[in-house]
């Protein structure tokens, strides 16, 4: 048996930035964080030759070809995996839709632990790459490649995204109690609202071929840059401004991102003490987070009292192997 364990990631600035309709043409850059929320992916051998999938519904095929789940199907086919094999998947909280990456979590988990089950290695650079390219050129989701770098290679990072299609992963370097201050300081909350981020996603990329919306999008690059820039230099004094900013900006691009009822939620948190925060995700749903000083938390969480908070911490290591029992 196999387990793959994979992180759920955080985006503070620049989303958006890794849609090809903007990196095509200028260099695009995410900051983000992977957290302590995670996809697990179990793969065992299945005795009687036959394909056995179990997610939220459970398949049982004979042929890789007759699987349902497009990510399933052709993470199969890319390995050339055609029998003989059960997959299981659980995550630590609900994700679908979530905010958190969880579509490319789940596909770089997926191809990590399937190179296992093959006996064979796969670097943090492969298991993003091809997670990329199962999503967007094999599925046609027309999403950014900044969730599958997260995922694979965990930890606060820019990440870049270049016109010839490359990725360059940085992390930030900074001190260990800018990092602690960093996670006491954020409170996040689920919605109870889910969505399709291929869909708000879609209209992003048609409005980034406008020269305003892409203006904005400059300026959430930029502020990408800003933010490693100061936290390298060991200074959290404009985190939450910076956050602010970021939002107020996406919220431009395009209808979908937010809507009254976001807006609501987001002005009450800064009422009650948060310095910034933002959406996760597309928008429109998901999980929403705010950058405020501890002692403000409890004011934030009464004024917040419909959204159920959820509690986390960063992740350092990004996509792992669990569990490795070869499989003759």
């Amino acid at each position: 048996m196999i387990v793959s364990k994979t992180p759920l990631r955080m985006s503070f600035v620049g989303g958006g930035s890794d849609l090809p309709a903007f990196y095509r043409e200028e260099v695009g850059a995410v900051l983000s964080t992977s957290i302590d929320k995670y996809i697990y992916v179990c793969v065992n051998k299945k005795f009687d030759g036959r394909i056995r999938v179990s997610y939220t519904r459970t398949e049982d095929v004979e042929l890789r070809q007759q699987v349902e789940h497009p990510l399933v199907r052709e993470a199969l086919d890319l390995l050339r995996i055609d029998g003989g094999i059960e997959i299981v998947s659980m995550a630590d909280i609900p994700s679908k839709g979530s905010g958190l990456g969880s579509s490319s979590t789940y596909t770089v988990g997926l191809l990590n632990a399937l190179y296992a089950y093959r006996n064979q290695f796969a670097s943090k650079g492969i298991l993003a790459d091809q997670a990329c390219d199962i999503e967007i050129n094999r599925c046609g989701e027309p999403i950014g490649k900044q969730d599958q770098y997260a995922a694979a290679f965990g930890g606060l990072n820019l990440i870049r995204f270049h016109p010839d299609d490359s990725v360059s992963v940085d992390p930030v370097i900074c001190k260990p109690e800018i990092l602690q201050m960093m996670e006491d300081s954020m409170i996040v909350f689920f919605t109870g609202r889910t969505r399709s981020a291929s869909a708000v996603l879609a209209n992003q990329s048609v409005a980034l071929q406008t020269s305003d919306r892409k203006s904005l999008m400059r300026r959430m690059v930029q502020l990408a840059f800003e933010m490693k820039e100061q936290l390298e230099s060991g200074s959290l004094d404009y985190f939450g401004d910076l956050l602010d900013e970021n939002w107020r900006l996406k919220a431009q691009l395009t209808e979908g991102i937010s809507d009254p009822q976001i807006d609501s939620w987001y002005s009450r948190g800064l009422a009650n003490g948060a310095l910034g925060g933002k959406l996760l995700g597309a928008g429109n749903g998901g999980f929403i987070l705010f950058y405020a000083p501890k002692e403000r938390h409890p004011k934030i969480i009464s004024a917040l009292a419909e959204l159920q908070q959820v509690k986390f911490r960063f992740d350092r290591a990004g996509a792992q192997i669990v569990f490795y029992q070869p499989i003759m």
